[in-house]
């Protein structure tokens, strides 16, 4: 499931449970289904914030390099 995929079903899982129309062991199963989706998007968010720093640290370099 892509990142766009989760979020997506994050925002499905608010919705339902926004409608108040669930039961009370599928509002918790799909709680926890929303609350493993965020954390995996938390994380994939976090690696690729410390991708894009390591990006943005090479080119610097480069330009100084260049600046030389």
């Amino acid at each position: 499931m892509t990142f766009e995929e989760k979020m997506n079903r994050i925002e499905e899982i608010s919705n339902l449970m926004e409608e108040n129309k669930l039961s009370l062991d599928e509002s918790i199963k799909i709680y926890e289904e929303g609350m493993l989706l965020s954390k995996e998007c938390i994380d994939y968010i976090e690696i690729t914030k410390g991708k894009i720093t390591e990006i943005k640290k090479n080119v610097d370099g480069k330009i100084e390099e260049q600046d030389l």
